[in-house]
């Protein structure tokens, strides 16, 4: 009898701790503090762990390079909060779900891989990046959180994009911003061009038009469904920055594979 309950008793106490839910971890990084970086600049976490961004001083936010998340107080495309660059102390978290490498810069001091700059690998399989932006990117493309102004994305032979962003100028009035560029993977770069000058037809007239460069625009994609817009325009009052995208149409008779972005 004694036996069977000591038994019973190890058999209970082992139920017990395999039934004990894993606790997520929380990890820290933080920002500004005298100088511009993050500390540390690195992480390893695993699946389901947090990362609290903590801003100390100075004008700093923490931005996806996959453009997943953007935050200062608060983050956009996340929740509810601004993502702008913020010299306030703030502080925002963010919950990494998935296995990889996941880079994150500082808008107001770099760009991805440069200035101030980190990672995060979260350890585990990772999902294979899209190969290719193969025609299943065409669509329109948007911010959520920015309704009322996007992007028409066409993936055009000989991996070259063509996009035209239908947006805002810096004092009001409409800017429509074309490019077209060449494609490299998950990412696509071009040159921007600004028309202006010009009336509505029946009073437009082609020599009245005039074609300013706007500036460099980069999309990187995370996959068929998200990515994020890089500018950094040479025009007076547009300046630099990034907004999260995300797919608002796909084109009949068109599918896009998530992971390599192949039109089925």
């Amino acid at each position: 009898m004694h036996s069977f309950i000591r038994k019973s008793s190890l058999l209970t106490s082992a139920l017990c701790l395999l039934a004990t839910p894993a606790f997520a971890a929380n990890f820290t990084v933080t920002s500004g503090g005298g100088t511009p970086v993050f500390r540390p600049s690195s992480l390893t976490i695993d699946p389901g762990d947090t990362v609290t961004f903590t801003n100390l001083s100075g004008p700093h936010n923490v931005v996806s390079n996959a453009g997943s998340f953007r935050c200062a107080a608060g983050c956009d495309g996340v929740g509810n909060g601004n993502g702008n660059v913020s010299a306030t102390l703030w502080s925002s978290t963010v919950v990494f779900n998935t296995p990889g490498e996941f880079g994150y810069f500082c808008e107001h001091h770099g760009s991805p891989g440069s200035g101030m700059f980190g990672t995060v690998t979260v350890r585990g399989t990772a999902p294979p990046p899209p190969s290719n932006l193969s025609p299943g990117y065409t669509g329109a493309w948007y911010n959520p959180a920015q309704d009322g102004h996007g992007l028409f994305v066409e993936i055009l032979p000989n991996n070259v994009m063509v996009a035209a962003w239908y947006v805002y100028g810096p004092e009001g009035g409409q800017s429509w911003i074309v490019g077209s560029g060449n494609i490299s993977g998950s990412t696509a770069t071009m040159n921007g061009t600004l028309a202006t000058g010009s009336r509505f037809p029946p009073n437009f007239n082609a020599s009245e038009v005039v074609r300013t460069s706007w500036g460099p625009l980069t999309f990187q994609f995370a996959d068929c469904n998200n990515g994020r817009l890089f500018y950094n325009s040479t025009v007076t009052g547009y300046g630099a920055g990034s907004i999260p995208l995300t797919r608002l149409t796909l084109p009949a008779g068109s599918a896009c594979a998530p992971g390599n972005g192949v039109a089925e």
